[in-house]
């Protein structure tokens, strides 16, 4: 159906045009000088050393994991309310994902506390993921990982150019990992970026993402390269030069975009601040966030009382969504499940609304005003 008001909707302009029609006509559109110009682009917005561009979050998550250099049976402690990616990257390497609860309804960030409880000798690293944007809370888990001599990576996919601290999300583990898939706050339909602050984990992820080859294509084709050597087993992981134009594009309008969400969440804070049926999650966060999504937390409620509320708001014309069905409850992961409370309350009584920076106030009100009258 068509909705009145959508859950997301593009911010594309002609800047984007522009960028994409520039890239045909150079006649190169693989993984060339875009690419580069994007990944320094990036990693300087985030004060990050390296970066490297990629085909998808997904891809960021699996290198991050795979030059750690894991085996059978170590283990992984990551987040259960998260896109099933983040846990999938720590099967892809062969190590066991150990799920760690939320804090709460008000911060859906991992649990320090949990992740404490959860180590064993077996633990090797912790990713985290940055719900929507809101940092988890980094010193704590920083502190538990020098502690336990762990590995941490961010998953920052919902968090470019958020803060904790002062330090942009991403940048605060070994390594962040950023997703560009066409809902995220910088799109280009699919793509990702990774960055570290290891020379040489740097060096090792450009390997691995162009199947383990010592030169890339464009480098032979201008001339820099006649041969390659092939010195590790590597995966076609490249984001091409279209992409890398687009995200170039979304990045320079990011900061703009940026604050045009914060204050729509502003919005959406105060105008929800005297309805007593929902949670607003981070509704004290004081740290610059990207704003990613709006979510809501019913009270009292479980997921057939979420699904008449959304079936309200859809038969409003506002389309919702759900982030995130629990990953440990999916058929594939039982044998990983353990009791996770606050992630599966959320994960049933949990609805985004719609939330992008075109969305304009008298739309904001009409979500609210469906969403008071779907809860009564």
């Amino acid at each position: 159906m068509a909705y009145k008001i959508p859950l997301f909707d593009l911010n594309y302009g002609q800047a984007e045009v522009d960028a994409a029609v520039e890239v045909i006509r150079s006649k190169w559109i693989s993984t060339g000088p875009m690419n580069a110009e994007l990944e320094e682009q990036f990693a300087e917005m985030l004060g990050a050393k390296h970066a490297v561009a990629l085909a998808s979050c997904t891809a960021a998550l699996h290198l991050a994991l795979k030059v750690l250099d894991l085996e059978e049976g170590d283990e992984v402690i990551v987040p259960s309310l998260t896109f099933v990616a983040t846990v999938n990257a720590v099967r892809y390497v062969g190590a066991t994902p150990v799920f760690c609860d939320i804090k709460g309804c008000d911060d859906l960030t991992i649990d320090p506390d949990q992740i404490e409880a959860l180590i064993t000798p077996r633990t090797k690293a912790v990713v985290v993921m940055h719900y929507a944007g809101f940092p988890c809370e980094m010193g704590r888990i920083v502190e538990l990982c020098r502690r336990h001599r762990l590995e941490l990576i961010e998953d920052a996919a919902h968090a470019p150019l958020s803060e904790y601290q002062g330090q942009k999300l991403g940048t605060i583990g070994r390594l962040g990992c950023f997703s560009f898939f066409s809902n995220k706050n910088v799109s280009t339909g699919e793509g990702g970026m990774l960055v570290t602050g290891s020379a040489e984990d740097h060096q090792r992820i450009n390997l691995l993402r162009s199947h383990g080859m010592t030169t890339l294509s464009y480098e032979r084709a201008k001339g820099h390269s006649t041969s390659y050597d092939v010195v590790e087993l590597g995966y076609n992981y490249r984001l091409d030069d279209l992409r890398a134009a687009l995200a170039v594009a979304q990045l320079n309008g990011l900061p703009a975009d940026l604050a045009k969400r914060a204050a729509l969440r502003q919005a959406y804070v105060d105008g929800l601040a005297d309805l007593d049926g929902i949670v607003v999650p981070f509704r004290h966060n004081t740290e610059p966030v990207s704003n990613y999504i709006f979510p809501i937390v019913l009270k009292d409620a479980d997921r057939q009382r979420r699904d008449q509320v959304r079936q309200g708001l859809s038969d409003a014309g506002v389309q919702t969504s759900v982030h995130y069905p629990a990953v440990h409850r999916f058929s594939i992961y039982e044998p990983f499940a353990r009791n996770l409370p606050n992630t599966e309350y959320v994960a049933d009584a949990g609805i985004t609304l719609p939330f992008y920076s075109a969305l304009k106030t008298e739309e904001l009100l009409y979500v609210i005003d469906a969403l008071k009258a779907a809860l009564a």
